[in-house]
């Protein structure tokens, strides 16, 4: 067992043994190292200010995702290479490409956003060859700018996109052999690392049979993935956990694999990974990934760790259950499988015994003759949390009567929980406006929803129906129309 994780921060090697278990990049890199280009902002993933890019070996390639320091631990950072703005310049005081567009396109005023939105857009210029408007936009989900406004910013980023990364002016194109060779050395052992600070131990798993035991041993410890959800514990409610699992490193929690039972998702999946397969196998539920947080936020938040955190607002359950999703749990003891709808049990409580951690989740392929639909309402369109989650599985018969629905919401409960009322109203009769319009009111049956300040329950009950009956328009083939209300001055 070693005491020690080592990464790379942009040019430099480190090896760091006194950290604890909560400890953010963010603070690392403000207070310890000095690298102040990297602002705080919001502590709570939504404003991009801490924008930075991490570099980790994905299957022989070296991938560079743009993250937010502010809830990402060091702990997770083992056998990565960290970015931060500092390291885009040359020695000489030259510009990069992306921080000259910037200049040039008059993208900065105050200038206290700009190193996070510079280093959202050198993620996408590394990865993209040709973005459209669209995947700039998608691109800047995560980065809140409040003076400049978007359109210089988008224009920066149409600008350097015509000129592409080169040893000559990028480092990270310069040094990629020699960052690739030294991170596959970090990454071969596969010895588990421990390290304690201030009472509190970071633990990082040298592989999934490590993390059993480690659970099998300690099994009030906190998992953690991307620290989406659990890093606003510490920023924002101030929480001590003890002991911290790192598993966002175990490439065997990060495999997609489809074949004729459906497609499996490792706990470890992170949204980002996960969309292509969506996109291509599910669309409805692949266009609902670019709606959860910002891009930092899909590149470290994972679809296991929004099932595990239980909360009845998480925005992959209510699409999942509506499939007929199953969860595989995992301990020392073994696997077992169960329906996810039965791994909710209360608010605050799932189905899962000490010592055991989600593995993968196995969501079946739709029939090819299924209707599929997922809805999220939200305050904002982008970057925000579901006031509710709607999804909607129907099968129509020959008939044409309802031969199998399965309705599930998210925001409605205390957990993620399907419409069995409604679907019993609905299930074989005919899939009709009259039908809808009576099943309507079952809603009442399955759901009490509380007021918050994300809406009210009136609000959340009303939504709910008005859903249903879009889905129904939609596969009866009738065209919705949006309509955006603009409210008048008082």
């Amino acid at each position: 067992m070693n005491s020690a994780i080592r990464f790379i921060l942009n040019s430099e090697e480190i090896t760091l043994a006194d950290f604890s278990a909560t400890e953010t990049l963010l603070d690392y890199l403000r207070l310890r190292r000095r690298l102040t280009g990297t602002k705080e902002g919001c502590a709570e993933g939504d404003c991009g200010a801490c924008t930075v890019l991490v570099g980790r070996l994905v299957e022989g390639r070296l991938v560079y995702e743009s993250i937010n320091a502010c809830i990402r631990f060091l702990g997770s950072l083992h056998a990565t290479h960290v970015v931060t703005v500092e390291h885009l310049a040359a020695k000489d005081g030259t510009l990069h490409p992306v921080q000259q567009a910037m200049v040039d396109c008059h993208g900065s005023q105050c200038g206290f956003c700009t190193p996070g939105f510079v280093m959202s857009l050198y993620g996408l210029w590394l990865s993209n060859e040709e973005p459209d408007r669209s995947e700039i936009e998608i691109a800047l989900q995560g980065n809140l700018c409040r003076c400049t406004g978007y359109e210089p910013i988008i224009k920066a980023a149409e600008q350097v996109s015509l000129t592409r990364p080169s040893a000559l002016f990028d480092p990270l194109e310069r040094d990629r052999a020699d960052i690739m060779a030294k991170l596959w050395t970090l990454k071969s052992s596969s010895d588990t690392i421990a390290v304690e600070k201030d009472g509190a131990r970071s633990i990082i798993p040298g592989s999934v049979e490590a993390l059993a035991g480690i659970l099998a041993d300690a099994p009030q410890a906190t998992i953690v993935a991307g620290a989406t959800d659990v890093g606003l514990w510490v920023t924002k409610q101030m929480r001590r956990l003890d002991p911290v699992v790192f598993i966002n490193h175990l490439t065997e929690l990060q495999r997609i694999e489809s074949d004729d039972t459906g497609i499996t998702f490792g706990a470890g999946v992170t949204y980002a990974q996960a969309l292509e397969t969506l996109q291509m196998e599910i669309p409805a539920f692949g266009d609902l990934i670019d709606r959860i947080g910002g891009a930092q936020v899909r590149n470290a938040g994972t679809i296991g760790g929004n099932i595990a955190n239980g909360s009845p607002i998480g925005d992959t359950p209510p699409p999942l259950i509506a499939l007929g999703a199953s969860v595989t749990l995992r301990s020392v003891e073994g696997s077992r499988r169960l329906p996810l709808e039965d791994f909710f049990i209360a608010y605050g409580k799932q189905d899962r015994r000490p010592g055991e951690f989600v593995e993968e989740i196995l969501v079946p392929h739709p029939h090819e003759d299924a209707f599929f639909s997922v809805y999220k309402i939200s305050k904002r369109r982008d970057e925000d949390i579901s006031a509710l989650c709607g999804a909607f599985y129907l099968m129509i018969d020959a008939e044409g009567c309802v031969g199998d629905i399965r309705i599930a919401f998210g925001g409605m409960a205390a957990t993620p929980k399907r419409a069995q009322a409604v679907e019993a109203a609905l299930l074989g009769q005919p899939w009709s406006w009259q039908t809808v319009a009576e099943a309507s009111l079952a809603f009442d049956e399955d759901y009490q929803p509380l007021t918050d300040w994300r809406a009210s329950a009136e609000y959340r009950s009303l939504t709910a129906k008005n859903l249903l009956t879009r889905f129904f328009l939609e596969t009866a083939g009738a065209p919705v129309h949006l309509q955006r209300f603009e409210m008048e001055e008082v």
